[in-house]
């Protein structure tokens, strides 16, 4: 369903971003430990650059990433930020663990629960509370857009 907020061409990589955004935290693949750039390195090494790029910067990344002083390497992929890019942060923070459909706040009051108040995580997703919450907006008004067409 929001994958019709993206151009046709660009929904089977909305779909790919979705189900791959956190193959970073995979212990075969964690190099830095910080899963959106160890997703992204790996995707980027089996030739799949743009979808690297969506991976690296999923969900306000480049926050969390300036904290571990991982900015500079985070920024070795483009962020787009997209329709595909505002919709990849929308189903993030609309699904809850089990893939239930939940709300933002639910999603980050589960993320504080799972990680401490005092996370490096839960700190980083303070920050970027207005972006995020703007690509959410975004994506929630192309919805509207789309279902009236």
């Amino acid at each position: 369903e929001v994958a019709r907020v993206c151009l046709s061409d660009d929904r089977p990589l909305l779909v790919a971003a979705a189900y791959l955004h956190d193959v970073g935290y995979a212990p075969a693949l964690s190099d830095t430990g910080f899963h959106p750039l160890d997703g992204a390195r790996w995707l980027d090494a089996q030739g799949h650059r743009r979808l690297a790029g969506l991976v690296a910067h999923h969900t306000g990344a480049r926050f969390e990433a300036d904290t571990l002083g991982l900015g500079s390497e985070l920024e070795a992929f483009d962020d787009e930020s997209s329709e595909v890019s505002d919709a990849l942060t929308y189903c993030d923070l609309m699904s809850g663990p089990e893939g239930e459909r939940i709300t933002v706040e639910q999603r980050l009051g589960e993320i504080e629960q799972r990680y401490g108040f005092d996370s490096v995580v839960v700190r980083a997703l303070q920050d970027a509370s207005a972006s995020l919450a703007a690509a959410v907006e975004r994506t929630e008004q192309r919805l509207a857009r789309t279902a009236r067409a």
